[in-house]
C-alpha cells in the first residue's frame, strides 16, 4: 500500500445494495475495516454475508451505495476493479485451483500474467508461502491429489502470493471434513497474528472468539448487530443474534 492511501480505512462499504432480479439481498449496508482489524461476519444462510465480500472484491457489481480499498472506489460500473483486486486476496469454500496445473503453476500464474513477475522470482515467492502454510513438499502435484484441508491451504498461499492487504474469506472450511478444519484454521489464526486484514465468512465461532476484533451478525440483507468478540457471545443487543448464537450452543 503506498502512503498516498495510507490515511483511509482498508475497506469502507457506505450504503451498500445489492438485487438478484426482484430479491434485495443487501439493504443498506455499512461497514468500515481499518488496516490490521480483523472482522468475522456471522449469520443464518441467505442473509447476505457472501454477497458482501462478493461485492468487495468487485465478483458481484453492486446496484447501489460505494466500496471502497485504501481509499479507491470500485463503482456499480467496475472502474478500478483491476487495481481493487491487487489489493484483496480472496479465498473460497471450494479452492478454485486450476486442475491441470501443479501447485507450484497455481501459484505463480497470476504473479506472472498480472504483476508481470518474472518466472523464477514468482516460483521463489511461491514456494516460500508454501513453506508458511506447511505444503511445500506438495509443490509438483495436482490440486486433485491433495486432501481438501491441503488444497485450501493452498488456495490461501495463492492469494498471499499477490501479496494483498486484505484477505477476504468465504466459509474457508464449510466444505472440509471436520479432521481437516483445523489445519486450515491454524494458517489463518498465522495470519492475523501477523497483522494481516482480514473479513471472513465463517460458523467457526470460536474462531471468531478467538482472532476477531469485530463480529458482524447479518440477517435479511442488513448488518444487525456489530460488536467485540466479548460483548457479542455474552451480550448480544439483537434478538435475531441471540436466537442464532442459541442455536449452535445446542449444537
Amino acid at each position: 500500500m503506498n502512503q498516498a492511501t495510507a490515511e483511509y480505512p482498508a475497506i469502507s462499504v457506505e450504503g451498500v445494495e445489492k438485487y438478484f432480479g426482484a430479491f434485495q439481498a443487501l439493504k443498506a449496508v455499512d461497514l468500515s475495516v481499518d488496516r490490521g482489524e480483523r472482522i468475522v461476519i456471522c449469520g443464518p444462510s441467505g442473509s447476505g454475508k457472501s454477497t458482501l465480500i462478493r461485492c468487495i472484491n468487485g465478483l458481484e457489481r453492486h446496484d447501489a451505495g460505494t466500496i471502497r480499498v485504501a481509499g479507491r472506489e470500485l463503482d456499480e460500473k467496475g472502474r478500478n476493479l483491476d487495481l481493487i483486486r491487487r489489493e484483496v486476496g480472496m479465498v473460497f469454500q471450494h479452492f478454485n485451483l486450476f486442475p491441470h496445473l501443479t501447485v507450484l503453476q497455481n501459484l505463480t500464474i497470476a504473479p506472472i500474467r498480472i504483476r508481470k513477475m518474472a518466472k523464477a522470482e514468482a516460483e521463489a515467492e511461491a514456494l516460500a508461502y508454501l513453506e508458511r502454510v506447511q505444503i511445500a513438499e506438495h509443490a509438483n502435484k495436482r490440486p486433485t491429489q491433495l486432501s481438501g484441508g491441503q488444497q485450501q491451504r493452498v488456495a490461501i498461499a495463492r492469494a498471499l502470493c499477490m501479496k494483498p492487504e486484505v484477505m477476504l474469506f468465504d466459509e474457508p472450511t464449510s466444505a472440509l471434513d471436520p479432521e481437516m478444519i483445523k489445519e486450515v484454521l491454524d494458517v489463518m489464526v498465522d495470519l492475523a497474528e501477523d497483522g494481516m486484514t482480514m473479513i471472513c465468512v465463517t460458523h467457526e465461532m470460536g474462531f471468531a472468539r478467538s482472532v476477531a476484533n469485530k463480529v458482524v451478525f447479518m440477517d435479511k440483507g442488513r448488518i444487525v448487530e456489530s460488536a467485540d468478540p466479548e460483548t457479542f457471545f455474552s451480550n448480544p443487543s439483537n434478538d435475531r443474534a441471540k436466537a442464532f448464537l442459541g442455536q449452535i450452543i445446542r449444537h
